[in-house]
């Protein structure tokens, strides 16, 4: 599984939005990875933000 896919999971477990350091913290993620991987799903159409700096699955 990779990041994006773990972030997703991460997101859809969780019920709320969260930002990518409560992410990185709950998935043991390295930040750098998270980065690149939200940047992918912002991209794709994944992910939204519903407000500020916090994310849910789209």
């Amino acid at each position: 599984m990779g990041v994006a896919e773990k972030v997703l999971e991460i997101m859809l477990a969780e019920g709320q939005p969260l930002n990518a350091g409560k992410i990185a913290e709950i998935g043991g993620l390295d930040r750098k990875d998270l980065d690149k991987a939200m940047t992918k799903l912002k991209k794709e159409e994944k992910i939204v933000s519903p407000k500020r700096c916090y994310w849910i699955p789209a």
